[in-house]
């Protein structure tokens, strides 16, 4: 869900401001990453077979309907038109999709809508920094295709004193139906002093909420957390260490483990000749590198 790149305060603007869904067609990429210029479709390939492994009702379409909730910087944002769906989750899977030899449409959406959307086929695929795990699969098929775990956030010092072990008391922001939610409801179950989870629709809502004071934690995936410590290094820094790693996932329909496959393939054929850790490489993540790709792992 992400940026054309400027200050993290830019995309939460355009971020809260552009709430309704956009597509846009992409089969060049994002040019503009973490500062820098990024790997493009269109300097990818089609591996002719990978694109055999393509199902025919998928191949005809010619263009993928992607679904993605674009405040989720950097892997997810909107750009400086406030459209157009941007980030390194976008790079790595429109390099997936011209391997197979397809086209992709993304469209901004609400998070908790998007594996509802994926399975009643208003998108084809979502890619929105899934974690998956076993109730989601029940749902969905989930391709792997990059590791995070969890990191919390808080104002520079500290000055709650929260400590993610222990935040029982603690006003704690968080994003609406991602794991961290889970676990701080979880978690919650133990206070006496209950945490006060601060719940929002999007992420870039939750991290303006941790600067501007509202809150005095937050709790979200690793990459997502570090890039807004990078950001507002004067404001935030990391707290804790990172734990519960876990696969984000490619969602596609239930019935489609065949397309799942392609999928696959194409992340393995993006990883032999370099393009997976070249854009990882781009936006500073090459520490959640996989080297297997699968379908329901």
């Amino acid at each position: 869900m992400r940026r054309a790149h400027v200050a993290l305060f830019a995309s939460l603007t355009l971020g809260v401001s552009a709430l309704t869904a956009c597509g846009s067609d992409s089969l060049e990429g994002s040019d503009s990453g973490g500062g820098g210029e990024t790997t493009s479709a269109a300097e990818v390939e089609v591996d002719d077979a990978v694109a055999e492994l393509v199902p025919e009702d998928i191949k005809s379409k010619g263009t993928l309907n992607i679904g993605s909730d674009a405040s989720y910087a950097p892997n997810e944002f909107l750009g400086d038109d406030g459209k157009t769906v941007e980030g390194m989750d976008v790079d790595l899977f429109d390099a997936a999709a011209a391997k197979m030899g397809l086209k992709t449409k993304w469209s901004n959406a609400s998070f908790d809508s998007l594996i509802l959307g994926v399975s009643s086929d208003k998108y084809d695929v979502a890619v929105s920094s899934f974690t998956i795990n076993d109730e989601r699969k029940k749902q969905v098929n989930m391709i792997s295709y990059f590791d995070a775990g969890t990191q919390w956030v808080t104002a520079k010092g500290n000055p709650g004193k929260v400590d993610p072990k222990d935040p029982c008391g603690a006003t704690v922001g968080v994003q609406k139906g991602t794991v961290q939610f889970d676990e701080l409801e979880e978690l919650n179950k133990k206070c006496d002093d209950k945490i006060k989870i601060v719940v929002e629709q999007e992420q870039s809502k939750v991290t303006a909420s941790l600067v501007s004071g509202k809150t005095e934690a937050m709790a979200a995936d690793s990459p997502i957390s570090l890039y807004a410590v990078k950001q507002q290094g004067e404001e935030l820094e990391a707290l804790g260490d990172i734990y519960d790693s876990a696969p984000y996932g490619i969602v596609i329909p239930k019935d489609q483990e065949e397309f799942g496959e392609a999928i696959a393939a194409a992340f393995e054929s993006m990883k032999e000749d370099g393009t997976y850790e070249q854009i990882l490489k781009d936006w500073g993540n090459e520490s959640g590198g996989i080297d297997e790709f699968a379908v329901n792992p």
